[in-house]
């Protein structure tokens, strides 16, 4: 399982014109599952996202994860993070986890957050062509693997 986060200010997600989660100050996370992820990698998933320190401590250091700012989190599926780029000119998705595996994993991970995590928790829609707008706090971004 990947995430790619990003701290930002805001973040929302749009499907259709409608918007369907946003966030004010904490970290948006685009989320690839990938074959063979499970349970184990759900859970550490949900782990590193609350607790990674991307977040300004009095010192100005990187010192906090979410949990300890209580900002939101807005989680979007996105298998494209998941894709072979290693050669050519188009990527390859057999590095991707099917739908089937990775619609069930990625609700499991939202679940895993809604129960850690007491700040405001949004997501995307699963497969639905999504429109993501955020302002990137720093910028501060990374890309945690479990």
């Amino acid at each position: 399982m990947l995430a790619l986060i990003q701290r930002v200010t805001e973040a929302a997600v749009r499907v259709e014109g409608e918007t369907v989660g946003a966030i004010g100050p904490g970290l948006l996370a685009l989320v690839g599952v990938e074959p063979g992820d499970g349970e184990a990698q759900a859970q550490r998933m949900a782990e590193r996202l609350l607790g990674y320190r991307v977040f300004a401590d009095e010192a100005g250091r990187m010192n906090l994860g979410l949990a300890d700012t209580g900002g939101g989190l807005l989680l979007v599926s996105q298998f494209t993070l998941a894709a072979d780029t290693r050669s050519g000119m188009r990527p390859g998705f057999s590095t991707a986890a099917a739908p089937g595996l990775a619609e069930p994993l990625f609700s499991r991970l939202v679940e895993i957050c809604r129960q850690k995590h007491t700040g405001g928790l949004e997501t995307g829609r699963f497969g639905a062509h999504m429109v993501i707008s955020l302002v990137n706090d720093g910028p501060v971004t990374f890309l945690l693997r479990s």
